[in-house]
């Protein structure tokens, strides 16, 4: 093929940031000139999200987009709303070829194709259990720490969730694999590495085929977190999002005293009702999440607890509702992620009474989101006058920003420190943006 030229687009998680980074390497590698999404190119590639109901919207939005740069482009959707629903994006103005959870890393084999092809709207997308292989992938080039994944799919059933059947059942890479690519990162100069995964502490329970192997059931993820740490590739790490029921106090213990992860943890709550538990079929009850948190903060005081939530799910009444307000306002959290309850085809909770009227969950969102604020706000304070090793990220306008081990975002004047270091600073006081001002120490306090 003639080298030509191909931009990337991606919607959703860190986990899809990590698979099209290796899509583009593959692209890359292929005899491709990588370009910005914004500039025209022969190939744009679309990495679709489908949590919310705005996948749509926001598919439709990325093409014309692309096809604003270059009319003439061929685009390619893959991903989570590829699966999910390959035949309407298919029929996109602009889209010529879709491709399910099971064909997205053979595109490179489909774009051989593409070149002859005089139909729009392909679509190659099959049953979501054909996704039974795993493929590591990992973010790298457009900043200082790497998004791995570690861990694909999930078995879990709950009932407002459509991942499922975007990317089947649960499957892990092998330690041995994993070790592997945090060496490679680290020798491509990152500094930290955030672990990604769908369900991430399921990791080593799933059946992963690797290379058309089935492989001896792997370490559990705690396992795989003790060997990071003791090989010590890179200087941080991170632990994406775990579910309470899989936080172990093994994990917590050990990350407590580990030499290189981070104490930050991001730990999906969903309600603070346990009706809405039941109703949503999560693994726990907001007493066992309580419980975690509270073992969190024993151990590190200094700890980042980040929270996803979900507003408006079907039956929330306003003092169930209330109840999820005050839970979370009890708990030494440091800020939330707020969803508001989108119908999902095919999903249990689509076929549920009680539907919450679209404008209850938007003043529910704001509700939390102001808590969030409050929040986050209190855990910055907490760490005024305080000294954190702080991993520099990116010069703005005369100031770099970072965030330190327990994800307090900070800035400093530029010519106190470069991009991609580590270095002590000292916490001085909340800016009107959000972040911490602070200031380069030579000494750890």
């Amino acid at each position: 093929m003639t080298p030509t030229t191909v931009a990337f687009h991606t919607l959703g998680c860190k986990l899809n940031y990590a698979e099209t980074s290796s899509l583009q390497r593959m692209f890359e590698q292929a005899g491709f000139a990588v370009v910005p999404y914004e500039q025209a190119a022969d190939i744009y590639v679309l990495n679709t999200c489908s949590v919310t109901d705005f996948a749509d919207q926001k598919c439709r939005h990325a093409v014309r987009k692309a096809l604003r740069a270059n009319p003439q482009a061929r685009m390619i959707v893959v991903g989570c709303y590829a699966q999910l629903k390959p035949t309407e994006i298919a029929a996109i103005e602009g889209v010529d070829l879709v491709l399910g959870a099971a064909e997205k890393f053979r595109i490179l084999e489909f774009v051989e194709g593409l070149a002859q092809a005089t139909g729009k709207g392909m679509v190659q997308a099959g049953e979501v259990k054909a996704a039974n292989t795993f493929h590591a992938a990992f973010s790298f080039g457009d900043r200082t720490r790497s998004f791995l994944k570690v861990q694909d799919g999930c078995d879990y059933k709950c009932t407002f969730c459509t991942i499922p059947l975007a990317r089947g059942a649960s499957r892990s890479d092998t330690a041995e694999l994993v070790l592997a690519n945090a060496r490679t990162l680290a020798d491509q100069g990152v500094q930290e590495i955030v672990l990604t995964g769908v369900n991430l502490g399921d990791f080593g329970n799933g059946t992963a085929v690797i290379e058309g192997t089935k492989p001896r059931k792997e370490a559990l993820f705690s396992d795989l977190v003790q060997a990071l740490d003791t090989q010590a590739a890179v200087p941080r790490y991170r632990i994406s999002s775990i579910e309470p029921n899989l936080l172990t106090q093994e994990l917590i213990d050990f990350v407590a005293h580990a030499r290189c992860f981070m104490p930050h943890f991001h730990i999906p709550l969903q309600s603070g009702n346990n009706k809405q538990l039941a109703d949503m079929r999560r693994r726990y009850r907001r007493e066992l999440y309580a419980d975690r948190v509270t073992a969190i903060k024993t151990a590190m005081p200094h700890a980042c607890i980040g929270v996803d939530v979900i507003v408006g799910f079907p039956g929330e009444t306003d003092e169930d509702f209330l109840e999820t307000v005050a839970f979370i306002d009890s708990l030494p959290v440091s800020y939330l992620h707020v969803f508001t309850y989108s119908e999902r085809p095919n999903t249990p909770a689509a076929d549920m009474g009680g539907a919450v009227p679209m404008h209850t969950r938007r003043k529910r969102n704001d509700v939390l989101r102001q808590l969030s604020a409050v929040k986050k706000q209190a855990f910055y304070k907490e760490h005024e006058k305080t000294t954190r090793l702080v991993l520099f990220e990116k010069d703005d306008d005369g100031f770099l920003t970072g965030f330190s081990d327990n994800y307090i975002k900070i800035r400093i004047p530029s010519e106190q420190a470069e991009v991609n270091t580590i270095a002590p600073v000292g916490l001085n006081s909340l800016l009107p943006d959000g972040r911490m001002e602070a200031s380069r120490l030579t000494v750890m306090a």
